[in-house]
């Protein structure tokens, strides 16, 4: 058991090798943490959105910005669009499982917020319903990904399409570069 513990943490470390090798995804990194600092700057906000443990994801990352990361600061604007039950299953229901976010971006982007949508196999539907709508409403949109991209790359302006097809590894990953992410607005927003 310990052994698999060890090759569990070894597959983990491995992506996250491959990571740090790609200069386009460092770089593509950099370019999201500035564009969501002009962001702030513009007094815009950032939407996020995902499912099952994505979703979970989505929440954690708009925690760090309208909460705090390292410093004590002033919230900015971000939410993840699931959080509302009722909503979620009112949409659901009366419209369509697909339909839950893409309603939502109407409600509240507007030109120049931000959407990061996460999805490890790229392909959710209702997000690719929302970034549709987020193109339409000149909002950036922001994918993170597995490997392929899948079908959710064609909307994006910044892909992160982690090097790996392993949903947990995916997921991983994620959550380190929303880190980064945070921590590098976070330092040039606020100084």
């Amino acid at each position: 058991m310990e052994n698999k513990i060890r090759a569990i943490l070894n597959a983990s470390i491995a992506v996250k090798q491959q990571l740090l090798q790609d200069d386009q995804l460092i770089h593509t990194i950099n370019e999201v943490s500035t564009a969501m600092v002009n962001c702030f700057k513009q007094d815009g906000k950032i939407l996020f959105c995902g499912n099952g443990g994505s979703a979970a994801d989505a929440q954690h990352l708009a925690a760090e910005f309208s909460g705090r990361f390292y410093k004590d600061r002033a919230p900015l604007y971000a939410e993840a669009l699931h959080v509302n039950t009722s909503y979620i299953t009112a949409v659901a229901n009366d419209y369509s499982y697909n339909e839950i976010y893409a309603r939502l971006v109407k409600a509240k982007g507007r030109k120049g917020d931000i959407l990061v949508g996460l999805s490890t196999s790229g392909n959710s539907q209702n997000i690719i319903e929302a970034f549709k709508v987020a193109k339409e409403r000149e909002m950036v949109v922001v994918g993170l990904t597995g490997e392929t991209g899948g079908k959710m790359k064609q909307y994006c302006d910044y892909l992160i399409n982690i090097p790996s097809a392993d949903t947990p590894r995916i997921q991983e990953c994620h959550i380190t570069v929303g880190h980064i992410i945070c921590q590098l607005v976070e330092e040039n927003y606020f100084g």
